[in-house]
């Protein structure tokens, strides 16, 4: 029993020298929670009937979800204080322009995806319409763990 007690004691995970468990604890839950996301629309897919294949443009959501995720993780918060971030072309006003068109894209993949819920799955219920807004709710929220989540002071990367 005390070998295992001092092997979690040298574990990375329960180490507050190594990373800070907050920034641990967001990246964990939120690619768990990314990679659910892009289960779940796999999963429906792979068990859909022929008949009931998903056409591509249910997966266009998911994309927008994911090109979302990278544009508002691409920008730290010493960027929008402008501390960090010197030069380029826009300056800090284009950080902020970037960062509002990733949160208004992720906001509007999830609308995009309650409207096909409800424009193309109403009449039974579909498991495919419940994929495809699960998907983009669970894309979401893994962006705003991830950017919220972290502590990026005294951190290599922000992780």
């Amino acid at each position: 029993m005390s070998n295992l007690v001092e092997s979690l004691q040298t574990c990375m995970w329960f180490d507050v020298n190594v990373i800070s468990r907050r920034n641990l604890l967001s990246a964990v839950v939120s690619s768990i929670m990314f990679f659910g996301a892009w289960w779940i629309i796999i999963a429906i897919a792979a068990t859909a009937d022929k008949d009931e294949t998903p056409s591509f443009s249910y997966y266009i959501c998911g994309i927008l979800g994911t090109l979302s995720l990278i544009m508002v993780n691409t920008v730290s918060n010493e960027m929008l204080n402008g501390t960090g971030y010197e030069g380029g072309i826009c300056s800090t006003h284009g950080v902020k322009i970037w960062l509002f068109t990733g949160f208004v894209l992720g906001f509007a993949s999830v609308i995009a995806s309650v409207w096909l819920l409800v424009s193309e799955f109403t009449d039974k219920l579909h498991i495919q319409g419940i994929g495809i807004v699960l998907q983009n709710f669970f894309i979401l929220f893994a962006s705003l763990i991830y950017k919220f989540g972290r502590n990026e002071e005294g951190t290599f990367g922000g992780f």
